[in-house]
């Protein structure tokens, strides 16, 4: 793996690990802020019949209002500023007009693109009342992404973070989604090297100070196995068990870890007060 400073390299190149530096991270801080606030913006909205539509709708304006572009929209053909996923869609899920139900489960991932710099991050919502083993689900899932981060430090590699997320889910009974990965992020909305949530201890790329990327782990209820709609974007578990996911853009410091995208208000896992 061939690592060099972020900005000499404008696009994502196979085996090259890009390394930035203190303006990166303060671009990245901000952007991160926007994507962030603009999730506790929908921690207000979402609730029984509203649709994901409309949440869409107000997502863009948030975005726009507050400086940034929603990075999703006209991507690979995409037109929404959002992925809204409910219950069994593990990603992906397409904003429409059917409304939220009592007992959902919803996770959206929302992108802003602020100066060129991309603030990638998702977050989970609790519909109505939700059943038991859904809110249990989400609470693991919260758990296993933070343990992943906790996890990231220079020297310590790409297989710590997926083994530390791995240990947690399957020690709940759950399993870890994996053909979708994070990714690394900055001025390239996906770029290297790819962060799976499954692995060995020591294993994979080594994290070195300067990586910046997205720690996202898709955790479902039943078996791993995911199958893809025939829209070509909305992913749902084989077999139609529940599925949730968290996601932060961080970056690797000195010491450790710098999370882009925590809640302002505070709001980075539900219930939401």
């Amino acid at each position: 793996m061939n690592y060099v400073p972020a900005g000499t390299l404008t696009t994502r190149t196979a085996g090259t690990i890009k390394l930035h530096g203190p303006e990166a991270f303060e671009g990245m801080r901000k952007a991160g802020r926007v994507a962030a606030a603009c999730l506790d913006m929908v921690a207000k909205e979402a609730a029984p019949g509203v649709t994901t539509a409309e949440l869409d709708r107000k997502i863009y304006d948030f975005v726009i209002a507050s400086g940034g572009i929603p990075a999703t929209i006209y991507y690979r053909g995409y037109r929404h500023s959002s992925c809204t996923s409910l219950n069994e869609v593990v990603c992906h899920g397409i904003p429409n007009d059917k409304p939220l139900r009592d007992g959902d489960i919803m996770n959206v991932d929302v992108t802003a693109i602020v100066d060129g710099w991309h603030g990638d991050t998702s977050r989970m919502y609790l519909i109505g009342d939700p059943p038991l083993k859904a809110r249990r689900l989400v609470d693991v899932t919260y758990e296993a992404m933070m343990r992943g981060i906790a996890a990231v430090k220079p020297g310590a590699t790409t297989g710590d973070i997926g083994h530390a997320i791995q240990a947690y889910a399957e020690a709940h009974s759950y399993s870890v989604v994996r053909d979708f990965c994070g990714h690394g992020v900055g001025r390239i909305f996906h770029d290297a090297p790819n962060i799976l949530h499954y692995g060995r201890p020591s294993s994979g790329v080594v994290l070195r100070e300067g990586m910046i990327f997205t720690v996202e782990p898709m955790i479902n209820a039943g078996k791993h196995g995911v199958k893809l709609k025939s829209d070509g974007w909305t992913a749902v578990t084989k077999d139609r068990s529940l599925s949730a996911q968290f996601e932060h853009t961080v970056g690797v410091t000195a010491t450790g870890v710098d999370i882009f995208t925590t809640s302002p208000a505070g709001l980075n896992k539900p219930p939401y007060a």
